[in-house]
């Protein structure tokens, strides 16, 4: 299970600098196990630790932050990106290389981002808590990226633990897709995110 982020887990610009090509190396191989594309055009990129971690760490040296109250106030800002052992925190993206492609289809799309679902192979379809920072849907159309939340009951907590499948997809009239089964990687890798303990 991933756990929140202190300033205690972050390196000074400093030693970021000198860790940055190893660590970029290392999140960009752990991201391949947390992307789940949905069909041609959308995909889920699920959050954890360390790739909440490369964020902040990434923001901070862009903006050259080394002071306690600009940490802390990263900190506060992505922290509540990362799971909490009951669930899956997920950026879901809508991707169109053709701007008035994206336009049009984004048009279609409002009020996607409450049809993304995720299952447990056994259990019910799981749909997300959408967009808790600000809302992403005007009355024209969607946004390109949410910020979504799947709560998981611990039945399905325990399922994932014990290897059945996930699969994931989208039910929207515009917009239609399903998985089928994740591989076994990105399997492994979301069960991680779930904590036994937290269905007692």
């Amino acid at each position: 299970m991933s756990k929140q982020l202190s300033r205690a887990d972050l390196w000074s610009l400093e030693e970021y600098a000198e860790r940055r090509p190893t660590f970029r190396a290392e999140v960009m191989a752990h991201k391949k196990t947390r992307q789940v594309p949905l069909g041609d055009h959308a995909r889920l990129y699920f959050e954890d630790n360390l790739t909440i971690k490369y964020q902040i760490q990434e923001m901070l040296r862009i903006e050259k932050v080394f002071e306690a109250q600009g940490i802390h106030e990263e900190l506060d800002a992505y922290n509540p990106l990362i799971p909490d052992g009951h669930n899956w925190k997920a950026t879901f993206m809508i991707e169109y290389d053709d701007p008035e492609e994206r336009a049009a289809q984004l048009a279609r799309m409002i009020g996607i981002e409450d049809k993304v679902w995720m299952q447990v192979e056994g259990c019910e379809r799981v749909y997300p808590i959408a967009d808790e920072d600000l809302e992403r849907d005007n009355e024209s159309k969607t946004s390109s990226v949410h910020f979504l939340r799947f709560e998981l009951s611990p039945s399905m907590i325990a399922a994932a633990h014990h290897g059945s499948s996930i699969s994931a997809g989208v039910d929207h009239p515009a917009y239609a897709a399903e998985t089928g089964p994740l591989g076994e990687e990105i399997r492994a890798s979301l069960a991680a995110d779930l904590q036994l303990s937290s269905i007692n």
